[in-house]
């Protein structure tokens, strides 16, 4: 599940990532990804002891962002569409406020929601409403500049006890650095976190790789063609993984760009 996430981040034009999990899982991600460096990538890792919500990933990322802008995804989503990789890499180039991405949904009382004026500008942000304002969901994917470490720092725990990136939206919202994109037609958000939304990514991610024949969220793809791995490598990715379909789309692909 965590290549979904981790490519969206990829095809932002991030090489730099801090894996934030609990002590039972965390383990099992630095086994599979090591330090990144077969990926072209820098990956470190933080634990976070409670679910004292996702706020506090700036505070315990605070060293790993330093004085860098940061994004933060959620592990548990999937993102897909032509032209993603361009709205993700002019999302993280802004080098003031925040941009977060308004999704349509059916049950936006599951999410933090975004209500726009008449201009389509964000005029407010409520995580998991009673009576949602608007349909449209604000995603797990959020690009912020370094203010967002002070930010985490200062909120309050909302009544469930958790530091709520809403509320850390909701600053920046008042500081009128919010910037809301809509992905509208032609892109797809999934949100894997009930089994009903697991299953519908599955069949989402399963028909397009068949219908076209390309993996979603190849991590190893990505990396070779925004530049972080030559074909070289890409081939020795592969070669572990021959006996498989996976492994073997990646030697088709090495084969392609070999011509």
């Amino acid at each position: 599940m965590v290549y979904y996430p981790l490519s969206a981040l990829m095809l932002a034009g991030i090489k730099q990532f801090l894996i934030i999990s609990t002590p039972e899982f965390l383990p099992q991600f630095e086994e599979l990804f090591g330090d990144g460096h077969n990926l072209g990538l820098d990956i470190q890792y933080k634990v976070q002891a409670e679910p004292n919500g996702l706020a506090e990933a700036f505070i315990l990322g605070a060293d790993f962002i330093g004085g860098d802008s940061v994004a933060l995804v959620l592990g548990d989503n999937v993102f897909y569409g032509a032209g993603l990789s361009k709205l993700l890499q002019d999302a993280a180039s802004q080098d003031k406020g925040a941009t977060v991405f308004g999704y349509q949904v059916t049950d936006p009382e599951r999410f933090g929601v975004v209500e726009f004026d008449e201009h389509q500008h964000a005029v407010s942000i409520v995580e998991k409403p009673k009576h949602p304002r608007s349909n449209y969901a604000v995603t797990g994917l959020y690009f912020y500049d370094n203010s967002v470490v002070d930010i985490a720092k200062n909120i309050k725990p909302s009544p469930r006890g958790e530091l709520e990136i809403t509320d850390v939206n909701e600053e920046y919202l008042r500081r009128g650095q919010l910037d809301v994109q809509v992905m509208g037609r032609g892109y797809a958000w999934l949100d894997t976190g009930t089994h009903d939304s697991l299953l519908a990514a599955s069949s989402f991610v399963a028909t397009i790789e068949k219908q076209q024949n390309l993996k979603v969220a190849c991590l190893e793809e990505i990396a070779y063609r925004m530049g972080y791995i030559d074909l070289q490598q890409l081939e020795k990715l592969a070669q572990p993984l021959k006996k498989n379909d996976y492994g073997q789309y990646l030697l088709r692909l090495v084969k392609e760009e070999s011509k």
